[in-house]
């Protein structure tokens, strides 16, 4: 099932961890300033991303570049760039989200303060850019539509932050699946594999309908991915996750699983549910209480369906790019191998 794309993870790994180890920034002077310039804002950038997971986002960008017959170094810069970009969103997130801990240790914002923290996540946006910019295996032509496309995952990951910060900060609980699935797509969906399939494409020189290919499997996938972190919060390993388990339910998050819950219990039930969710509980009793809510309301169900589906739909997607003469056979077996994986996961 999802072993194929597992073994391919590991085997690009140390491609993506030397090219983020050779773009890390350094200060723009040798003066006075550059050794607290290094521990204010580089070397707390540098140790956030340095503590990355199986680097998915980034590989991505390298499958993308393999699919269309391409050199996966053509794609480290955009690896690279879109690594930085999760370093960025993930700080800047737990800032919003006032959060406690990030990879098992304490987030960037209560290690070095607030201010620093922003400081930081800005300066991953800012090398985004540069580390394409700087990249000599890409021509001008090919570093714009790549640079393009980068800001185009930019804007759609902030319209889908705030959709998702808005409804929390308005206490709109009035939401649909649709609205959940628009939201999910825009933030976590484009980022998290649609683009980064898309622009390895684009940097190995891939046709318009490879990668246009490319993006909508990544697109699909990528809602799938999200539904299954999402389960996974609510039922996954709590002692794995630790503080982090059912932390959706301490945030008040509107997750599929909770809307499709709120339109499906009856008045009463909701109502108690949206109380424990507006009430920023931590109390494992009433986050039990609200998880057995939501199963009640048929919500973790649903995210189980829903992500299964959408994998399989990937899966129709990345076999129809095969049968088109876009893809590689191997590319096939890998894809369909990532949209399995995606909804397999456990921690």
């Amino acid at each position: 099932m999802g072993e194929r794309f597992v073994a391919y993870l590991k085997d690009r790994l140390p491609l993506v961890e030397g090219a983020l180890a050779d773009a890390a920034a350094t200060p723009l002077t040798d003066g006075a300033s550059a050794a607290d310039l290094s521990r204010y804002l580089y070397e707390p950038l540098s140790r956030f991303t340095a503590s990355g997971g199986k680097r998915v986002r980034p590989v991505l960008a390298l499958l993308g570049a393999e699919a269309v017959g391409g050199d996966a170094r053509d794609a480290l810069s955009c690896a690279v760039a879109v690594e930085l970009f999760q370093s960025a969103a993930l700080i800047h997130d737990d800032i919003a989200d006032e959060g406690e801990l990030r990879r098992g240790e304490p987030c960037l914002h209560r290690v070095e303060g607030e201010g620093l923290a922003i400081n930081a996540g800005d300066l991953a946006l800012t090398r985004v850019f540069e580390v394409v910019l700087g990249d000599e295996r890409l021509d001008v032509e090919r570093k714009v539509r790549v640079l393009s496309e980068l800001a185009r995952m930019e804007r759609h990951t902030l319209e889908g932050q705030a959709l998702d910060l808005g409804w929390v900060r308005d206490r709109r609980w009035d939401l649909s699946t649709e609205d959940y699935l628009y939201m999910v797509r825009s933030k976590t969906a484009w980022y998290s594999a649609a683009i980064p399939l898309y622009v390895g494409a684009l940097a190995a020189g891939g046709t318009r309908s490879a990668a246009d290919g490319l993006l909508e499997v990544g697109l699909t996938a990528g809602v799938a991915f999200q539904l299954q972190d999402d389960l996974l919060n609510l039922v996954g390993d709590g002692e794995a996750q630790g503080k982090d388990f059912r932390s959706d339910v301490t945030e008040g998050k509107r997750t599929l699983a909770v809307v499709w819950a709120l339109e499906h219990l009856d008045e009463r039930d909701a109502a108690e549910l949206v109380a424990l969710l507006g009430s920023h509980a931590t109390d494992p009793r009433e986050l039990e209480r609200a998880v057995c809510l939501i199963e009640r309301g048929g919500g973790i169900e649903k995210c189980r369906a829903l992500a299964r589906e959408l994998a399989e739909e990937a899966k129709a997607r990345v076999a129809a790019l095969a049968r088109d003469a876009h893809i590689s056979v191997e590319a096939q077996d890998l894809l369909i191998s990532m949209a399995d994986f995606f909804v397999e996961r456990a921690l």
